[in-house]
């Protein structure tokens, strides 16, 4: 059977972050798009069990919060319609997630529903990632006033904003396809201390434009969209750990991984190749090495 080399692979996940969709990777690579999905998963898997291990003891001062809109298979309400259903993972797709706003640092994401579950969840593993006292800015999403508070236990400095909304402008195709525009915005103080100057979602926000630029699935109006839950969580953690360790942060001219000291240079691309098929690796050493001695 016909293996990819270190090189081919990490071609194929360089396509991937950078926004292609998994068809227009297999075009480009002129693989088969069954190998472009299995890089995904395997790939994608060890993203997830990577940030798991190595995004921990974060040393922040201030955190921000929000939650992206995608869905997989079929939008809500056209799930009932389709050949799948909820318990498959079909409809809507909640990413939450936790920036720092100095390192810009992705603390945490969780792939999930816009309810307390899952906002309970995210809470709990935000906190598991930080060693100190924070301060927390949400946007108004009432379930994160239990989460927080059952994630910190008073032990934080939480602020929502909430910003207002009005009609979009325009007429016909112009008012269906422009975003609600911003009217202002209130700062609601929750527990805590919170600084009014840093009670502010723009990072969150900008990672949220960052995140549909960078990942096909995300992008509105294509059929780009995920087909599986599974694969969906893994092209977020593959993402995520592009973004930490090796993408050069334009402002911080570093990754968010080297300004938040969880590591000292960059990570390429084939390093996380390599880390997600070690025990592959492992074993075509040894077989060499027998053959030598051989």
């Amino acid at each position: 059977m016909n293996k990819l080399s270190t090189k081919e692979r990490a071609n194929i996940i360089r396509l991937l972050v950078e926004g292609n969709s998994l068809r227009s990777c297999s075009r480009i690579a002129d693989v088969s798009i069954n190998t472009v999905t299995k890089l995904l998963v395997d790939v994608g898997g060890a993203c997830l069990q990577f940030h798991y291990d190595n995004v921990v003891n974060v040393n922040s001062r201030r955190i921000e919060c929000d939650e992206i809109w995608s869905f997989v298979y079929a939008k809500e309400k056209n799930v009932e319609f389709s050949e799948k259903t909820k318990e498959d993972g079909a409809g809507d797709a909640w990413t939450w997630v936790g920036i720092d706003a100095d390192t810009k640092l992705v603390v945490s994401f969780l792939v999930g529903q816009r309810d307390a579950s899952s906002a309970n969840d995210f809470m709990q593993d935000v906190a598991s990632r930080l060693t100190n006292r924070v301060q927390l800015t949400t946007d108004g999403l009432k379930y994160y006033l239990k989460a927080v508070d059952n994630a910190f236990d008073s032990e934080i400095d939480f602020a929502q904003l909430i910003k207002i909304y009005g009609s979009p402008e325009g007429m016909g195709n112009e008012k269906r396809y422009s975003p609600a525009k911003c009217t202002g915005s209130e700062k609601k103080w929750i527990s805590g201390d919170p600084n009014p100057m840093h009670i502010s979602t723009s990072y969150v926000e900008r990672q949220n434009l960052t995140m549909r630029m960078a990942m096909r699935r995300f992008t509105r109006l294509t059929n780009g969209f995920s087909k599986k839950i599974e694969n969906h969580i893994y092209a977020n953690a593959l993402h995520f750990v592009y973004y930490n360790f090796c993408r050069i942060h334009k402002t911080l001219r570093v990754t968010p991984a080297m300004e938040a000291k969880l590591t000292t240079k960059p990570m390429t691309i084939e390093d996380i190749v390599n880390y997600a098929y070690a025990d592959e690796i492992e074993a075509e050493i040894r077989l060499r090495e027998r053959k030598t001695r051989k």
